[in-house]
């Protein structure tokens, strides 16, 4: 759904500029996608390491990042797995929903960061707006931060920071693909949003935390 959506420059942006406080000298993705999150993660750190499950989506993420930051890590990773690591941070934007066991993929993720390191995550919110583009694209459940918070706590992480983002995406997804049974893509009104109203969106909630989003962040620790 969001490779539909990569004209969102300034979406993406926000999201990318949420997690960098964060990521420290070393972090994982788990679930790169096509790279459009690592791309923007990976020159800005010491070293980056981006992973994804899918084996055909892994060889167009290999080439892509090949081309533009040789110097990333590029692995195949299925959640929930066994593996140990010491990662500076693990970050997972909008993967979470698609595991039947998330909490299990979040003792994964746990397992990867070194003592006191952080889980950063951002999923869809509220169940009333799961739709049929989020069955298309594989969706479990949606979250709350309080449903998010639960899992990350099952998971033996201590939450340090959640709430909602992008108030106002969170109506247009619903009307969009609930009422009118569409499927994100590009396009002209996509644009128009990222454009003139979600800069907006993003300066108001830097002021004051709406009570709902489109999607939620997370950060928590793993135990030090």
């Amino acid at each position: 759904m969001l490779e539909g959506l990569a004209t969102a420059v300034n979406h993406r942006r926000w999201f990318v500029e949420l997690a960098l406080p964060y990521l420290g000298d070393n972090p994982i993705e788990i679930g790169s996608g096509l790279g459009d999150y690592a791309l923007e993660w990976a020159g800005r750190v010491p070293r980056f390491t981006a992973t994804e499950a899918d084996p055909e989506r892994l060889v167009a993420l290999k080439e892509r990042l090949a081309a533009e930051h040789p110097a990333v890590d590029v692995r195949q990773m299925l959640l929930p797995h066994t593996d140990r690591g010491d990662f500076s941070a693990a970050v997972s934007y909008n993967v979470l929903e698609h595991i039947e066991d998330h909490v299990g993929a979040l003792r994964s993720m746990r397992d990867l960061v070194r003592p006191g390191g952080p889980v950063i995550i951002i999923v869809p919110a509220f169940e009333f707006a799961m739709s049929p583009a989020d069955i298309a694209t594989g969706h479990v459940r949606r979250y709350t931060t309080k449903t998010l918070a639960a899992a990350m706590t099952e998971a033996g992480l201590t939450v340090e920071k959640i709430h909602y983002a992008n108030a106002l995406g969170l109506i247009g997804y619903f009307m969009a693909t609930k009422v009118f049974r569409l499927m994100p893509k590009e396009g002209p009104m996509v644009k128009v949003y990222d454009t003139l109203v979600l800069p907006v969106t993003k300066a108001a909630e830097q002021v004051v935390r709406p009570p709902f989003g489109q999607s939620v962040f997370a950060v928590a620790r793993t135990p030090a």
